[in-house]
């Protein structure tokens, strides 16, 4: 169960954290929520598709990483072996949280049952002696505020591309070397055709609400799916 309590320097000022990567630290995960102003940085490395939640009726954009729960094919030891994570794994055990659930303020929060918490005194600091943020704390702060940002603007871009029927649903046998199928299914994905065939009005409506580059990047990214095949077999023992 989760412990998420506001981040003060009085509280948390001898908090460490593991930096490494690794299935210990909570990165064995074959996907992560992503948001539609990182698809550019995101669509280099993972495809991005979209998973509904049927109870809220309500999609979130996801960078995948692996084909079933608990795989992560860009881990090697301790070490994630691709030029770009995605700002919902980076940012961990860091989240943005309220001081009331009314609230319109933000704040930043911890969870302290991370994996990523130190018990001793060999990990980087959050806080310095003088109880000020560390430059890594710094970071994760901005990296929240660019999260926080993205969580904001999500909302209308999933609604553009419901209004316009650009998302169906993606059921795919993916073959592997050893003779195995992986299926993924429970996700969504963009119908390039159905973007080709929008009229001009509703591709200056996308254009002009920010959101057709978007749309490009998260097609673009589908041709990630062979490198993920390629880390599936070679995790397979071929290749």
């Amino acid at each position: 169960m989760s412990d998420h309590q506001p981040l003060t320097a009085q509280s948390h000022r001898a908090l460490t954290l593991h930096h490494a990567r690794g299935a210990e630290y909570g990165d064995a995960v074959m996907c992560c929520v992503t948001v539609p102003d990182e698809f550019r940085r995101v669509q280099n490395e993972y495809p991005i598709l979209f998973r509904l939640n049927t109870q809220r009726d309500s999609f979130a954009a996801m960078a995948l990483f692996g084909f079933e729960d608990g795989e992560n094919l860009f881990l090697d030891g301790d070490r994630w072996n691709a030029r770009y994570r995605p700002l919902a794994m980076d940012i961990q055990p860091f989240l943005i949280g309220r001081p009331a659930p009314d609230s319109d303020e933000r704040q930043v929060h911890i969870d302290m049952t991370s994996p990523r918490i130190s018990p001793d005194a060999d990990g980087i600091a959050v806080f310095d002696d003088a109880g000020q943020p560390t430059p890594y704390l710094e970071r994760a702060i901005e990296q929240l505020g660019q999260l926080d940002t993205g969580y904001a603007r999500v909302g209308d871009f999933i609604a553009a591309l419901r209004r316009y029927d650009l998302l169906e649903p993606l059921a795919v046998e993916i073959p592997l070397a050893d003779g195995s199928v992986n299926r993924l299914v429970g996700f969504h994905t963009i119908n390039e055709d159905r973007v080709r065939a929008l009229d001009a009005a509703a591709l200056g409506d996308l254009h002009a609400a920010g959101h057709l580059m978007p749309i490009f990047m998260a097609i673009a990214s589908m041709s990630n799916f062979d490198d993920l095949i390629r880390r599936k077999n070679h995790r397979l023992g071929y290749g």
